[in-house]
């Protein structure tokens, strides 16, 4: 899968733990203008780890405005052409990860002294 990995001192970073126990972790860094580096993390089934994959390759090189339009379940299962009604909630969850990702850094960059360089 591309992209499965933890990136060190991640700009935005989230943890969300689905609805079927998965948890998947997001990190990304930027350019100020762009995400330049999208990485991610899953304890969860392989359905997880392509939808996290596809996720984070959406957003790569966007601007937070552009990724946040652009990355959906929907957009996920799209490029996916589609999953299995079971295997739904994997695409949600990548979503809903990179997205508090993308708040994350929106938040920091308000607030730099809270930064927290990565779930700590």
């Amino acid at each position: 899968p591309r992209n499965f990995r933890k990136i060190e001192n991640p700009d935005g970073y989230a943890k969300v733990k689905g609805s079927c126990g998965d948890t998947m972790e997001m990190y990304l860094k930027t350019d100020k203008e762009n995400i330049s580096e999208c990485g991610f993390q899953t304890d969860g089934c392989g359905t997880s780890i392509v939808c996290g994959s596809v996720a984070t390759e959406l957003a790569l090189n966007k601007s937070f405005i552009q990724a946040l339009g652009l990355v959906s379940a929907d957009e996920i299962l799209k490029r996916l052409g589609g999953l299995p009604q079971s295997d739904v909630h994997c695409a949600q969850l990548a979503a809903e990860t990179l997205r508090r990702a993308l708040a994350d850094y929106l938040y920091q960059k308000r607030a730099p002294w809270k930064k927290h360089h990565g779930g700590t």
